[in-house]
């Protein structure tokens, strides 16, 4: 009895590591790459020559949610996950699946399972796991410069910058070359993962001491996952003679200085031109006119005019060729200018009710019987 049991025991712990070593030595290590196509290698190999009608060959993830299922011989789309639809495809040269357009959740653990129909229903034949990793290249770091050298400080701000990768990088630093040496600058990294794609942005910013005299670059390295490669920047040359030395100070005054000079400049080129063309408006400016020239009060022709009739001395028929400005009376009224533009005189046809009033000495009356002596009349143009 009791070395039935020992035996019992013995077989039961060798089952055991069996199974342990066959888990350990069943899982396959897979690596893609973000929006590219992974393998989920199953390994199996037909030794029986099965034909893969009488094959039952399945993939599911690490939640049992199918990928693809193999009945018959031909693709059966009912079981597989919406998630998987259209993703897949087999190839039974190697018995690997080939999962497309992988994403960064795709990542984790996978299984394939295959059977063969017997006489009383499916016999398992073969079971694989596969872990899938999924990377995703980060871009080249770029280096931003934020600020350049202020007068106080021979500081300069810098900001590195590296986009959509996958896993979160492990490291990312500035290094600054002289010609003499070689230094790294370790700072704080800011890594920032987007939502929808999972994919990781990574970014540090430092200020750094470049002397004015030196010729420097300066680097940006990423260091993603140890397994992948070291990305380094473009570098970002600073070059001693390009860089402006600070302005000496100015004297007490320059300022002031400056402006009068410019003042007197001004007033040396400008003036005599000014002069000129003041000069220049005077003499263009019109004299007054001659035309007309009212210059005797409306009480001196009358006296001519009584004085004319009183001597029964007819009044000279010389033209006034000017048009006549009749100011307005007290009460408002006036003649228009076109009545008396022309030539008139006292006799002429076109007053003879006007100069028979005057020789009959009777106050000037129109033909409607308007007294005309408070009207301003055009006497000062009748000449002697």
């Amino acid at each position: 009895m009791g070395i039935c049991d020992s035996t019992m025991r013995l077989n039961t712990f060798l089952l055991a590591m069996a199974v342990l070593l066959y888990g350990a030595e069943s899982t396959v290590k897979s690596r893609a790459y973000f929006n590219e196509t992974g393998d989920l290698p199953c390994h199996f190999i037909n030794s029986q020559n099965i034909s893969v009608d009488n094959l039952v060959a399945f993939w599911q993830d690490q939640d049992k949610r199918v990928l693809y299922e193999l009945y018959g011989g031909k693709e059966n789309q009912k079981n597989v996950h919406p998630a998987y639809k259209g993703r897949t495809s087999l190839d039974l040269d190697n018995w690997t699946l080939r999962l497309h357009n992988v994403q960064i959740k795709d990542t984790g653990l996978y299984q394939c399972f295959i059977h063969h129909k017997g006489p009383h229903g499916l016999v398992s034949t073969h079971q694989k796991s596969c872990d899938l990793s999924v990377f995703a290249n980060f871009s080249q770091p770029e280096i931003i410069p934020i600020s350049n050298r202020t007068e106080d400080s021979n500081n300069m701000n810098f900001t590195c910058l590296s986009t959509h990768g996958y896993p979160a990088p492990k490291e990312m630093y500035f290094l600054l070359k002289t010609k003499n040496s070689t230094t790294k600058y370790d700072t704080v990294m800011n890594i920032h993962q987007n939502n929808i794609t999972g994919l990781y942005t990574a970014s540090i910013s430092l200020s750094l001491p470049v002397s004015p005299e030196t010729n420097a670059s300066i680097f940006c390295v990423l260091q993603p996952e140890p397994t992948q490669t070291q990305l380094v920047s473009e570098p970002h040359n600073i070059d001693a003679d390009a860089k402006s030395p600070k302005p000496p100070p100015r004297p007490p005054g320059h300022d002031t200085l400056i402006a009068v000079l410019l003042l007197l400049l001004l007033l040396i080129v400008c003036g005599p031109v000014l002069c000129s063309v003041l000069k220049n408006k005077k003499k263009k400016q019109p004299g007054p006119s001659r035309e007309c020239e009212t210059t005797e009060m409306e009480g001196e022709e009358s006296e001519q005019a009584k004085k004319r009739v009183e001597n029964r001395v007819p009044g000279r028929s010389d033209e006034a060729q000017c048009v006549v400005n009749i100011s307005k009376t007290a009460s408002g009224q006036s003649f228009p200018r076109s009545q008396f533009k022309g030539s008139y005189s006292l006799q002429s046809r076109a007053w003879p009710w006007y100069s028979g009033s005057i020789i009959k000495g009777r106050q000037p009356t129109s033909p409607n019987g308007r007294d005309l002596t408070k009207y301003s009349l055009p006497l000062a143009l009748l000449q002697n």
